[in-house]
């Protein structure tokens, strides 16, 4: 590419300790060498046909050809410290030549290790100068990509201190993205999330073209190799285009109504990753693969654009951050073409204005990453609080929100793994006296609230951490009491539970009383089987009612107020304790009658005075484990 006429050479650059650094493009010419054979020798020779560009901010475009920069120096006094000439971009082969009368007195070569007199990310090299003797400063560059050249002279102390702060610059950004970067793997290690993959792919390709960019590759990471040199930047730029389609694809192919969307953004991808094997393996030159990367470098967020509107048209906060990441990458993208045209000077912004961009986006996206795995989340919720909603649907009484048949028999099945002798299971099953009067008398509305206030004042009689009340259906109730150390803790239990029914129920402008028989059994003492518990217990409430024996005149007069609401309740004559009975019918005047024994007394029973009733457990039921209590109704 010929380069257009400029002005004639600058005046020299002077060198004083008041000015520690300048730039060098005041008082550069250049000279293009399309054969890449001339030598410092043949440029020495012509330093008259060098010229002046046409801009000096440091950017030369791209060139297909080597070229020589000339940079007359002078130091009209004697210098304290060396000074340095610093290129200022890493990007490039560079040599450096420091002549004087024609000869060359000092040189160092980027491509031959070991020449460089500074460990610097950009080719630099230190001299010293005689006060009042003009030199020549010759710089040979050359670079399959643009060639942007802020070229400074400094004072070493100013130059180091320079250094110094870009390494800091260059480790808090890129140690940024490295924290990026592990953590993105492990969530896709660990979740098996294809995004955090994909948003991986981003990041590496992203820091990859920082580390070569600004040289901090071929420091520390591959210094010396010159196939790292050449192809390491380029593979990074192509794996985060790659990673920029797959990641963006992922995150918006849920709300577009085809799949064109996510089929077009794989294939990009697809595309790129055969490019970017290509240029590795030799196949395609790295020119063309700049060419390719320029022109589909912008397609991730031209395609993903539609759908990202509908995103923040349904206000969603993925749609939102995407346009800002792509407002803030588009400029910092701007920014660089510019450089790259030499349509802007090559300063610390320009220079650093892709790598900035390319943070903000890494963060923008790593904020659509957050705002995703939170959708997802959401959603895992959700599906939870419906497996939730239906796993208590199927295990709880619509009615009353009681647990219903199934639900008790889980948590029955749970406490039986656990119960032993000194932390029994009771089951206590329970059967509403004189229901189906208040049924047919007061509607089923009336009816299904006196369910409801059953369940809840059975709630409020048991101990919560423990025990749970469950409906069976119809007017039958059940209760399992665990963690019970002795049988009569059960029998207090069931005593409590028939004092609750001694009240009447409330219900609107009603006053509603209803009796309540309890049959129940214990594990391990009775059974530790569920099923077997349920059906002693179930057993042992019927015989309470009457029906497992023939009552005594007593019991058939209790039985006849028992099922006749109208009938006044009347006291039963208190059993003897000393009489060895079977489970009874406890009655809430006090009496209890003899509701199944299986065989005779072996003492005596007198009538005595009147007291609380009582619950008994015979020893010769105890091999039919059937207990029982009752609790007449009324109204």
């Amino acid at each position: 590419m010929a380069l257009p006429l400029g002005a004639q050479a600058a005046a020299p650059l002077v060198l004083t300790q008041d000015s520690p650094q300048v730039d060098a493009w005041q008082a550069i010419t250049l000279k293009a060498d399309p054969t890449y054979q001339l030598s410092v020798q043949d440029m020495l020779g012509r330093l008259d046909q060098f010229e002046a560009p046409t801009r000096r901010g440091g950017s030369l475009g791209v060139h297909k050809a080597a070229m020589w920069l000339h940079i007359p120096i002078i130091a009209p006094k004697a210098l304290s410290t060396p000074w340095v000439v610093d290129v200022g971009f890493s990007s490039l082969h560079a040599e450096i030549y420091l002549a004087s009368g024609g000869q060359v007195i000092q040189q160092v070569r980027t491509s031959q290790p070991g020449q460089t007199q500074l460990s610097s990310r950009t080719p630099a090299m230190a001299f010293d100068l005689r006060a009042g003797q003009p030199y020549d400063l010759l710089i040979r560059v050359q670079a399959t990509g643009p060639l942007i050249l802020p070229i400074t002279v400094s004072e070493m102390p100013h130059q180091m201190r320079q250094a110094l702060g870009e390494q800091m610059l260059q480790g808090l950004l890129n140690g940024l993205a490295l924290c990026l970067l592990v953590y993105s793997l492990i969530q896709w290690v660990t979740q098996r999330e294809p995004m955090f993959g994909f948003y991986a792919l981003v990041v590496l390709g992203s820091t990859g073209f920082s580390l070569q960019f600004f040289g901090i590759g071929a420091q520390f990471l591959w210094p010396g190799n010159p196939w790292m040199g050449r192809y390491a930047g380029l593979a990074a730029g192509l794996t985060a285009l790659a990673g920029s389609f797959l990641f963006l694809g992922h995150t918006l192919a849920d709300n577009t109504q085809s799949s064109r969307y996510a089929r077009t953004m794989q294939a990009g991808a697809a595309i790129t990753a055969v490019v970017c094997a290509a240029v590795m393996l030799g196949g395609l030159s790295v020119p063309i693969a700049i060419v390719y990367m320029s022109l589909v470098g912008p397609l991730p967020s031209l395609i993903s654009l539609p759908a990202a509107i509908v995103r923040v048209r349904q206000k969603d906060a993925i749609g939102t951050t995407l346009l800002v990441a792509w407002v803030a990458f588009g400029v910092a993208a701007a920014v660089m073409v510019c450089l790259v045209q030499g349509w802007v000077p090559a300063n610390f912004w320009t220079l650093h204005s892709f790598q900035f961009g390319a943070t903000v986006d890494m963060l923008l996206f790593f904020r659509v990453l957050g705002l995703r795995a939170k959708a997802v989340q959401a959603k895992a919720l959700e599906a939870i609080r419906e497996r939730d909603l239906m796993h208590s649907l199927a295990h709880t009484d619509p009615l009353t929100g009681l647990s219903n048949r199934r639900g008790l028999q889980h948590a029955l099945h749970a406490a039986l793994a656990q119960c032993s002798p000194q932390r029994m299971v009771a089951v206590y099953l329970m059967d509403l006296d004189g229901f189906k009067p208040v049924n047919d008398a007061h509607g089923h509305d009336v009816g299904d609230d006196l369910l409801v206030a059953v369940g809840q004042r059975l709630q409020s009689h048991v101990r919560h951490q423990t025990d749970l009340v469950a409906r069976l259906g119809g007017d039958e109730f059940i209760v399992m009491a665990r963690d019970l150390a002795t049988p009569h803790q059960a029998d207090e239990l069931g005593r409590s539970l028939l004092q609750a029914f001694e009240r009447p129920f409330m219900l609107s402008h009603l006053s509603i009383r209803v009796g309540l028989t309890i049959g129940y059994a214990l594990a391990p003492l009775d059974s530790d089987d569920a099923q077997h518990l349920i059906r002693l217990a179930d057993a042992a409430m019927y015989a309470g009612k009457g029906g497992a024996n023939t009552p005594s005149a007593a019991t058939r007069a209790n039985w006849r107020s028992h099922h006749d609401p109208r009938a006044p309740l009347r006291p039963l004559a208190p059993a003897d304790p000393r009489c060895p009975m079977g489970p009874g019918l406890l009655s809430a005047g006090g009496g209890v009658a003899d509701a199944g024994r299986t065989g005779p007394a072996r003492h005596g029973c007198a009538s005595g005075a009147a007291r609380r009733p009582a619950l008994h457990r015979c020893l010769a039921c105890r091999v039919h484990a059937r207990r029982s209590v009752g609790h007449p109704a009324g109204r």
